[in-house]
C-alpha cells in the first residue's frame, strides 16, 4: 500500500465517521423541525454515505467511477437544487428570496416600512452566496452520487453472482 493509498484511507475513514455521526445527530436534532421530511432525507443520506465510506471492504467502488459520480452529482444536484425557491416574509416587513435544496445557499432580501417596499427593495438588491451552505449542498449531493454508484455496483455484483450460479 502506497502512502497515497494510506492517506486516502484515512480521509475516507474520517469523512465516513463524521458523516455517519453527523447524519444520525441531524436526524435526532430535527425530529420536530419545520421541514421534517427534508431534514430526515439529509440525515439518512449523510448516515448511509458515512457507512459506505467506512466499509470499503463491503462496498468496493472503482476509483475513477466514484470520482466522476460524486463530482457529477455534487455539481448537478447543487445546480438542480438551486431551482428550489423559498420566499420568506415576516417581522417588521422583511422579504427574503433564497435558492437551494436542501440548504439555501443563494439569497437576497431587504426590510422596509411596508411589505410591498420590502419586496421591491429585495428584488433590487444583489444576490448573496452562503459559502457554508454551498459546501454542505455540494457534500450532500456528492454523497447522493456515492450512494447511487454503490447501489449500482452492488446490484451488478449480485447479478453477476446469480449468473455464475445459474450458468456455471
Amino acid at each position: 500500500m502506497t502512502p497515497g493509498q494510506r492517506a486516502g484511507g484515512v480521509v475516507r475513514g474520517l469523512l465516513g465517521a463524521v458523516s455517519l455521526v453527523g447524519g444520525l445527530t441531524w436526524i435526532l436534532l430535527n425530529l420536530d423541525a419545520p421541514r421534517p421530511v427534508s431534514d430526515l432525507i439529509v440525515g439518512l443520506v449523510l448516515a448511509a454515505g458515512g457507512l459506505v465510506l467506512l466499509m470499503p471492504h463491503r462496498v468496493d467502488l472503482p476509483g475513477r467511477a466514484t470520482a466522476a459520480a460524486t463530482a457529477g452529482a455534487a455539481i448537478g444536484g447543487t445546480l438542480a437544487g438551486s431551482v428550489a425557491t423559498t420566499i420568506t416574509t415576516g417581522g417588521a416587513f422583511v422579504y427574503v428570496a433564497s435558492h437551494g435544496w436542501p440548504h439555501a445557499w443563494l439569497a437576497r432580501g431587504a426590510t422596509a416600512p411596508d411589505p410591498v417596499a420590502a419586496r421591491v427593495a429585495a428584488n433590487q438588491s444583489s444576490w448573496q452566496a452562503d459559502a457554508v451552505n454551498l459546501v454542505a449542498d455540494l457534500y450532500f449531493w456528492a454523497l447522493v452520487g456515492l450512494l447511487l454508484l454503490a447501489a449500482f455496483v452492488l446490484i451488478r455484483r449480485t447479478g453477476a453472482r446469480r449468473q455464475a450460479v445459474l450458468h456455471p
